[in-house]
C-alpha cells in the first residue's frame, strides 16, 4: 500500500491529489488568477489533513514539470523536490500535455493538447487513444500553430483540441481543419491531480532529485536575451 501526493501548478490551474494506489482519497482544484506560491502549501496541508494522511506516510510524490507558465511551473518543480528529498522518497515527473490529454482518453480519434506561448507559437503534442490509454504519436514541441495545423491535415480522423487555451485559437484551427477539428468542452479543459497521480504510478522515478528540472521546450524570454546579448558581445570583440 502506497500513498502518492500529485502536484500541477503549470498554468492557472492548482490541482493537488492525494491517492492510496490507483484510489483518489481527495483532490483540490482552482482555476484563478492567484499567486501559486502562496496558495500551494496551504492546499496540500489542508488536503492531506482532510484524507488524514501524514507525509511520512506518503511513498511518492508526482509533479506536471511542463510545458507551461515558467514561474507555475518552477513553483511546483521546486515543491516537489523539496518534498521528496525531505521525505526521502521517489519523485516523478510527468509531462503537462500527458496530463492534459488525459480528458479525451475514451475519444475515439487523435488528441492534441494546446498551451498558448505567444507570437503565433504553442506547445503541443499529438496523441491518441488506444485501449483507454492516450500512447504518443508526436512528441511535445514548441511549434509555430499555422505550421502545426498544415501538419495536422494529413491526419486521417477526428482531432479532439484540449486544454484553456483552445479558445484562443479556435478560429484558426477551425478555418484549417474545418470539421475534422472537435472541442472539448469547458467542464473538459482542466487538468486533475487525480489522473497525474495515475500517470506517476507507471513511470520511473527520477533518478536524482537535485538534478532534476522542468520541461521548458525553450529558454525563458530573460535567459534567452541575456545569450543574445552575450553572442553580440563576443561578437563585437572578435
Amino acid at each position: 500500500m502506497g500513498y502518492t501526493l500529485a502536484i500541477d501548478t503549470s498554468s492557472y490551474v492548482l490541482t493537488v491529489a492525494v491517492t492510496e494506489d490507483s484510489k483518489v482519497l481527495g483532490e483540490m482544484t482552482t482555476n484563478i488568477k492567484k499567486n501559486h506560491s502562496l496558495r500551494l502549501m496551504p492546499a496540500i496541508e489542508q488536503l492531506m489533513r482532510d484524507t488524514g494522511i501524514t507525509p511520512e506516510q506518503l511513498t511518492k510524490v508526482v509533479v506536471a514539470d511542463g510545458p507551461g507558465s515558467y514561474t507555475g511551473v518552477r513553483i511546483a518543480v521546486t515543491t516537489a523536490k523539496t518534498l521528496a528529498w525531505s521525505l526521502n522518497i521517489p519523485l516523478v515527473g510527468v509531462s503537462s500535455l500527458e496530463l492534459m490529454v488525459q480528458n479525451g482518453r475514451f475519444f475515439e480519434g487523435y488528441t492534441v493538447p494546446i498551451v498558448d506561448a505567444r507570437r503565433g507559437q504553442v506547445f503541443t503534442a499529438l496523441y491518441r487513444g488506444e485501449q483507454h490509454k492516450m500512447t504518443v504519436q508526436k512528441e511535445d514541441r514548441l511549434r509555430m500553430l499555422n505550421e502545426w495545423l498544415e501538419e495536422l491535415k494529413e491526419i486521417e480522423g477526428l482531432i479532439l483540441f484540449v486544454g484553456q487555451d483552445v479558445e484562443l485559437h479556435q478560429e484558426d484551427i477551425q478555418s484549417a481543419l474545418g470539421d475534422k477539428a472537435v472541442f472539448a468542452p469547458a467542464q473538459m479543459t482542466l487538468p486533475r491531480g487525480g489522473e497525474l497521480a495515475a500517470l506517476g504510478e507507471e513511470k520511473e522515478a527520477v533518478e536524482s532529485i537535485h538534478t532534476f528540472v522542468p520541461r521548458y521546450l525553450r529558454l525563458a524570454e530573460a535567459e534567452a536575451k541575456w545569450q543574445s546579448e552575450q553572442k553580440k558581445a563576443c561578437e563585437s570583440n572578435d
